[in-house]
């Protein structure tokens, strides 16, 4: 029998990017483990990650397009895909109008090379103002905060886990997701690093989440109060005197804005709100405060509630007014290798945020970065009139599935041309 080769190749099915070695025989996959020479994961390997052989042989793996013919799909060259497409859309779109289109984007996109490089080129090259994404149904609220208060959408600051002393959480469950946008792989085993050197984990969450298992001290907080327990910190700081800016001063305005704006939220205010006592709001802000390498993170939990934009920004206020922001073991903006703001131009030189350019059809939704709410889709097709969505893209996403009332949605899609 030959001798196996290993390819090395990064995990696709989530952010956290692990490391991989592929072992190969005779062309097939003999099996897939976790890389213990990459920077990132050194050797970890989730559930999902260990499944990866299985799902590559999996017989139900689409291997080639599929065109419906006659109510049932049917395996087709790329070419015939191609002509399909062709002879379908630019009739639709010449005579309904550009609108007439639609295009999904799901969650995928955000750490796949080819779609974060042609899904606005795609978008751009159908014209349409009809452009979905996954983002509008969890973390397009800390998008928005992030550009609004850093110039881009992409401009958000995660924690430097590994220096981290104090590292407070909320609505993120880093055991179950690695991080997600954070790409912690093996965040027991930082966790743990953290704790060994004396740090503290502290999780707000209304659920005993795996995560909240593995931390110093759990808190239970009253769903959708996040906004409020946020406040309350960003008083105590004031109240209490605890604002230190460090290097972050020269850089930092508004801060009397925010000072004047959380007086009315005394934690003694808040607490019925929240669910968590005065004091212990009070002890986490000091202990944000005095702790030299500090973090407050908040997830999708702190995005989808009705205040998930003011709360978002809340979590980088707090890094900042506690000069946690932008240094070692605190809350930093990692420097990706393409797209974001710190790899191109000049500080200070973007083009700012702009919002609201244009709206929905049917309920005069704003759009955000390009992008309308997901939860509009279902009657765009639905509501007859000029700009009727009649044909759908949807490229790594599965909106019936991950978008509310997938039902309307699944009936409305029934109905396309």
């Amino acid at each position: 029998m030959p001798e196996p080769t290993v390819a090395y190749r990064i995990c696709p099915l989530c952010e956290a990017c692990c490391g991989l070695t592929v072992e190969l025989r005779e062309g097939r996959v003999a099996a897939v483990r976790g890389d213990r020479e990459d920077v990132f994961s050194a050797g970890y390997l989730c559930p999902k990650g260990v499944a990866l052989k299985e799902l590559h042989e999996d017989p139900d793996r689409v291997r080639a397009p599929l065109v419906k013919r006659d109510g049932r799909f049917a395996a087709a060259s790329w070419e015939e895909a191609f002509a399909e497409i062709e002879r379908r859309l630019p009739p639709i779109l010449a005579r309904s109008g550009r609108d007439a289109a639609a295009l999904a984007i799901g969650n995928p996109a955000a750490h796949k090379m080819g779609l974060l490089l042609y899904g606005p080129r795609l978008a751009r090259a159908l014209g349409t103002r009809n452009v979905f994404s996954a983002s509008t149904l969890d973390q397009m609220p800390k998008q928005l905060s992030s550009g609004l208060m850093f110039g881009h959408w992409l401009s958000i600051p995660v924690p430097d886990i590994e220096r981290c002393d104090f590292l407070l959480m909320l609505g993120a469950n880093p055991m179950a997701s690695n991080g997600s946008l954070w790409t912690v792989p093996d965040f027991r085993g930082k966790a743990r690093a953290l704790q060994a050197r004396g740090g503290r984990l502290v999780v707000v969450d209304p659920r005993r989440t795996e995560t909240a298992g593995l931390a110093d001290r759990h808190l239970f907080i009253r769903p959708g109060s996040d906004v409020f327990f946020l406040l309350g910190l960003a008083h105590t700081l004031f109240d209490e005197g605890l604002v230190r800016l460090g290097i972050l001063a020269e850089h930092v305005n508004g801060v009397e804005a925010v000072r004047e704006a959380v007086v009315p939220f005394a934690p003694e205010r808040v607490a019925a709100r929240c669910g968590i006592a005065a004091e212990t709001i009070r002890e986490l802000a000091r202990t944000l405060a005095a702790t030299g390498r500090a973090a407050v993170y908040g997830r999708l939990g702190t995005c989808t509630q009705r205040f998930g934009s003011l709360s978002s920004w809340l979590v980088d206020v707090l890094n900042a007014l506690t000069g946690h922001l932008d240094v070692p073991g605190s809350a930093m903006f990692p420097k990706a290798a393409a797209f974001a703001a710190n790899t191109m131009g000049s500080p200070g030189m973007g083009k700012g945020v702009a919002t609201g350019r244009r709206r929905s059809r049917v309920s005069n939704a704003p759009e955000v970065y390009g992008e309308l709410p997901l939860t509009c889709l279902a009657e765009e097709i639905e509501t007859p009139g000029e700009g009727q969505v009649r044909a759908l893209l949807t490229v790594a996403s599965n909106p019936v599935l991950s978008a509310p009332n997938g039902p309307r949605l699944a009936a409305a899609l029934e109905t396309l041309e």
